[in-house]
């Protein structure tokens, strides 16, 4: 069989002469007016009339929007509906979503500025043309993907403007069928009025007519003066089903017939599987086949209790290579000698920091740690695959739709076109999901179950030992202050594996490059302090332990270094945290304003009870600022956080109440991290499990958290992970304040006095 067609590889060349300055006509027409897509793009269903590539009504008056990205929490589903809802005037409760076919038009093309090396408020003519290839870059590839804070950011103008003008085609309708001018017509949600005479057609009469209307040359938004939806609390979607149970993950997916499997894959980070033997395995009941995966081993039932149980009883043999010795405190070590024996690359030069630094009298010096995180999502990593009549079915909660169905096509030998991909709700991502292992292994084993549906699951075990993890960060500081206190020179270097080269490699291996990484520096290289002699320099350090997205990436460790090391900055100088943040914020009015308001909200100043402490963080990421003040104390010799009070700018909200959701889940995800999270190594091989031993922050321990949003006109920035990096850098300097303990390794581990 001739290998299938690469369209993929396609697109990144088309995208990298993109990057080039090459021109990119009409296959990369990333405008707003060009992303509204086709009526056709959708495939056509009885009742309902496709107006443009997101919006159908039915002749019963409801409304379905297409929504090309992943509903894993975040109230994503949601929130693009409502951009389309608002322009179009839809009665909110007659509104649903389908899951966008897989076309360009639904391309994410913000998710490629996450990858931008440019300060956040560079709006020099070079950074908007930097901005505008990396947007088109992303439409260019065509893909479907959910993460990087990027899905309301990508959606804004295109899905805004596909609602806008479905309902600029309804009224053109109902003008025609009246016979009046389109002047004199408006609309009310779900329904078309004549003003003067009161007429009124709703929109299921009108569908039919407007589609066969032609697009006005030129459709203005709503005046957001007069928003109904945006920037007003309004029910999620998907909350009813996920109420009473009816809502679908890829864990939950039953087929007729349907067949599971269950893996356990080499122990060793590099080891290969030599050989197995399933002979005694294949004796126990409802056990079908014992198969080689990868580098694994998998046992398909006629239940996963069975073919996990069955796991115990294969023999396995494994080459576990030059990795079988390694352990964390080697990584550590690796480090620690990149950081004395590489300059690294610079990141971002001002002025002149060494220098400054030589001549200075007062320094302040300090390195900081963290360990490799899993993403622990609650539902585990699973996929159903069926492989029949030269088609390959997919069901699965992926955050990659367009790797995902271009991976099964791979694995499976056919065309991409010859793979349904059905995309479920996600028990959590959190940047796991941007992953197509389990996919590719689900099609892997349904390629030998004779046409059947298997479901592929991992254990927890499996999920946690078999992670791409958050990397371990190592960063050192430097940095000088004048007779006044004022920070004069900041010099920081960043030692940690670069996600972006793991990544490619992984996905689109011709496209990985050991390059300066971005995602490795970012909230390092950005700081919005004014520091006149300022150089942030990456280290980028290889291991065997695979890494990748985590949520907020990069932000998750550099904010804890950075605002742990500004705090130990105020320490020196004699000031307090915040007054010392703000003196060096004032170039940066919209961090000044959150930062206010946090303090201001949490009583910043005012007394706490007896053995309580506060700590504050600023921190910048995905296009949104946040600020989080925390109170703490010691109970028994460890550490109890008993209120968060977050502040943020996010720009235009589109939903107040998903952003203070999104606020409460990020805090409680980074806090976890904070006070329990670390992957260690020993023998090669990851020595947590489950939850017994990589626990989560429970119930009891849960802080009262409140947020604050910060009235803004800009465009919209991220909300699911921006409240993540503050966190931990906030408990760490409210420790500080306690007792003077300065912990700068992650998880924070007082010690007794």
């Amino acid at each position: 069989m001739s290998a299938p067609r690469d369209p993929v590889r396609r697109r990144l060349l088309i995208a990298g002469s993109a990057l080039a300055g090459g021109l990119i006509v009409g296959c990369a027409d990333n405008r707003p007016a060009a992303r509204v897509g086709k009526p056709g793009q959708l495939a056509p269903e009885a009742g309902k009339v496709a107006l443009n590539g997101w919006v159908r009504v039915g002749t019963d008056g409801s409304v379905s929007v297409a929504v090309p990205r992943a509903e894993m929490g975040q109230g994503v589903h949601s929130a693009l509906a409502m951009l389309v809802a608002e322009e179009l005037d839809a009665n909110w409760s007659r509104v649903s979503v389908e899951q966008a076919p897989l076309e360009q038009s639904y391309a994410n093309t913000a998710l490629f500025l996450n990858l931008v090396p440019l300060q956040p408020d560079d709006d020099s003519a070079t950074a908007r043309m930097v901005r505008a290839s990396a947007e088109r870059v992303g439409y260019a590839l065509s893909l479907q993907v959910t993460g990087g804070s990027s899905s309301v950011r990508d959606a804004w103008e295109p899905m805004r403007l596909a609602g806008a003008t479905a309902r600029a085609l309804l009224l053109q309708a109902a003008a025609q069928k009246w016979q009046v001018p389109l002047s004199e017509c408006s609309t009310q949600p779900g329904a078309v009025l004549h003003v003067s005479t009161g007429r009124r057609l709703g929109y299921g009469e009108l569908a039919a007519a407007a589609a066969t209307q032609s697009p006005p040359a030129e459709v203005l938004f709503r005046d957001p003066a007069r928003y109904r939806l945006i920037g007003k609390p309004t029910p999620r979607l998907d909350v009813p089903a996920k109420v009473d149970g009816s809502a679908g993950f890829g864990i939950d997916v039953r087929l007729p017939d349907m067949l599971y499997a269950s893996i356990r894959q080499a122990p060793v980070f590099g080891a290969k599987l030599k050989s197995f033997d399933g002979a005694e395995a294949l004796k126990l009941r409802g056990v079908q086949q014992v198969l080689a995966v990868g580098n694994g081993v998998v046992v398909v039932a006629d239940s996963w209790w069975r073919a996990n149980r069955a796991l115990d009883a294969v023999k396995v043999e494994y080459d576990e290579g030059p990795n079988a010795g390694l352990d964390s405190a080697a990584i550590s070590a690796q480090f620690r000698r990149d950081l004395d024996a590489a300059s690294g690359f610079s990141f971002r030069s001002v002025g002149d920091a060494a220098a400054a630094l030589a001549a200075a009298t007062r320094k302040v010096e300090a390195t900081y740690e963290v360990p490799f995180l899993a993403h622990a999502t609650m539902e585990p990593m699973s996929c159903v695959a069926q492989v029949r009549d030269g088609r390959v079915g997919v069901w699965t909660g992926t955050q990659v739709a367009t790797l995902a169905r271009w991976k099964a096509a791979q694995v499976a030998e056919v065309a991409t076109d010859k793979v349904d991909l059905h995309i479920t709700y996600l028990g959590g991502g959190f940047g796991r999901r941007l992953e197509t292992d389990m996919v590719e292994q689900a099609v892997a084993v349904a390629l030998k179950t004779g046409g059947k549906p298997v479901k592929l699951l991992w254990s927890r075990e499996e999920d946690t030992r078999h992670d791409m993890y958050r990397p371990a960060a190592l960063s050192k500081f430097s940095a000088a202050l004048d007779p006044q206190g004022r920070p004069t020179a900041w010099l920081n270097k960043v030692v940690a594996p670069s996600v972006g080269l793991d990544t490619f490699a992984r996905l689109l291996p011709w496209a990985a490059a050991d390059a300066p990484d971005k995602n490795q520096i970012e909230g390092a290289f950005d700081l919005p302090y004014a520091i006149d002699n300022l150089n942030v320099r990456q280290i980028r350090s290889r291991t065997p332990v695979p890494v990748g997205s985590w949520r907020s990436v990069g932000h998750s460790y550099n904010a804890f270094f950075t605002e742990s090391f500004v705090d130990e900055l105020a320490h020196a100088a004699g000031k307090d945290p915040l007054a010392f943040r703000r003196e060096l914020l004032t170039r940066h009015p919209r961090h000044r304003a959150v930062l206010d308001l946090a303090a201001a909200k949490a009583g910043w100043g005012m007394p706490l009870a007896a053995g309580r402490a506060r700590g504050v963080a600023l921190h910048e990421s995905f296009g949104s600022i946040c600020a989080q003040v925390v109170e703490v104390s010691l109970e028994g010799g460890a550490l109890r956080v008993h209120r968060v009070v977050c502040a943020i700018d996010c720009g235009v909200v589109v939903n107040p109440d998903t952003v203070e959701a999104q606020m409460q889940s990020a805090i409680v995800f980074g806090l976890t991290a904070a006070l329990f999270g670390a992957i260690t190594l020993k023998d090669g091989r990851v020595e947590q499990g489950s939850f017994n031993d990589y626990p989560m922050l429970q119930m009891a321990q849960m802080p009262l958290i409140e947020t604050h949003l910060v009235p803004s006109t800009a465009a919209p920035g991220g909300v699911g992970e921006p409240g993540t990096p503050p966190i931990a850098p906030a408990v760490a300097n409210a420790l500080f304040a306690l007792n003077g303990q300065r912990l700068r390794t992650l998880p924070l581990r007082p010690t007794a006095a």
